[in-house]
Order: C-alpha cells, then sequence, then structure tokens
C-alpha cells in the first residue's frame, strides 16, 4: 500500500522559512516524478513545483526564486524549501507521486502565513 506523509507545515510570520518533507513508503520512490501542489482557501489546486526522477525541477512563477524542490531517493523523501514567504502562501500543501498512469496524493499539511 502506497503511503504519502506530508510534515513540516505551521504558522510562520511573512518573510519567514519553512521546509516541507513528504516521506514516501510502499513504492519504488525513484521510480516516481514528486510534486507539491497547494489550495488555497476558496482556491483550485495548483502547481507549486515538480522534480522528475533524474532531478530536473519546475515551478510556478510565483514561487521561483522563493521555493526550491528536492529529493532524497535514499530516504525516499521529497522536500520543499520555502523562504520569503507571504499570506498568499497560505494553504494546504500536498505532495503527489508520479508513474505513468498513476498517481499518489498525501492527506496534507497546512501553512499559514501571518502575522
Amino acid at each position: 500500500q502506497v503511503q504519502l506523509v506530508e510534515s513540516g507545515g505551521g504558522l510562520v510570520q511573512p518573510g519567514g522559512s519553512l521546509r516541507l518533507s513528504c516521506a514516501g513508503s510502499g513504492l519504488t520512490f525513484s521510480w516516481y516524478a514528486m510534486s507539491w501542489y497547494r489550495q488555497g482557501p476558496g482556491k483550485e489546486r495548483e502547481l507549486v513545483a515538480g522534480i522528475t526522477t533524474t532531478g530536473g525541477t519546475n515551478y510556478l512563477d510565483s514561487v521561483k526564486g522563493r521555493f526550491s524542490i528536492s529529493r532524497d531517493n535514499a530516504k525516499q523523501t521529497v522536500y520543499l524549501q520555502m523562504t520569503s514567504l507571504k499570506p498568499e502562501d497560505t494553504a494546504v500543501y500536498y505532495c503527489m507521486a508520479r508513474w505513468g498512469a498513476d498517481d499518489y496524493w498525501g492527506q496534507g499539511t497546512q501553512v499559514t502565513v501571518s502575522s
């Protein structure tokens, strides 16, 4: 059974930083492209960042230069380093693993940016 478990969310002041982690189990992690999505209050879910099996990355325009995605296949974990956080980054953040037609989602972790 595939499981993805996010952690690292919380309340942070504007300009602060957080690092999200997503630990996978029950899958051959290195085979999967990994992504972080978010869904803010009253908004649709959007792709924030993705990383391929070979380490290629892509980012939502509004987070470029502030967020960084990385992966550690030995630990079966994908990370999202978030800096210079803004109130508009407030959302539930989800990780997603995709291999071909198969995709799996975590349960999400809340990030709230507020003073």
